[in-house]
């Protein structure tokens, strides 16, 4: 992996240098972000903890990876300036993961359907006698007749 530094900017205003780089990697997949990080801040000759990989690009097919790094005077500096996000993805702090939510289908909430008057009729009517002895009464009645 060859690394090179494509332009320097320096940015007095936010205590850092923006740096476009260049990264040749033959033979290999596109480099992670922490060794790109590693080569940035050899070239640049700073401490690790003050780079910071904005954005990486490769294209497919070629082997190489377009890229947007920023190199602060201090730690502190960039923790202040730059958005959780991209700390996050530089390891320089640790985002809180987000809980998944399983999805099944489309929610429905229940809705209580209310019961018709004749059912609620014949629910305040006494209970129906066992069958057992509804036979013994229908068959009294037919010995009676």
């Amino acid at each position: 992996m060859q690394a090179e530094i494509v332009s320097r900017k320096e940015n007095p205003l936010l205590k850092r240098i923006e740096l476009q780089f260049k990264i040749v990697h033959h033979g290999e997949g596109t480099p992670t972000r922490d060794t790109v990080r590693e080569e940035v801040a050899k070239l640049a000759k700073a401490p690790k903890e003050r780079v910071i990989i904005d954005h990486m690009n490769s294209q497919f097919g070629k082997l190489e990876t377009l890229g947007y790094a920023k190199v602060y005077d201090s730690k502190e500096d960039a923790l202040e300036i730059e958005r959780k996000y991209v700390l996050g993805r530089n390891k320089l702090i640790e985002l809180e993961k987000k809980k998944k939510v399983k999805k099944v289908g489309a929610y429905k909430p229940e809705e209580e359907e209310p019961e018709p008057e004749a059912e609620k009729a014949e629910s305040e009517q006494e209970p129906e006698a066992p069958k057992e002895e509804a036979k013994e009464k229908t068959e009294t009645k037919e010995k009676g007749d």
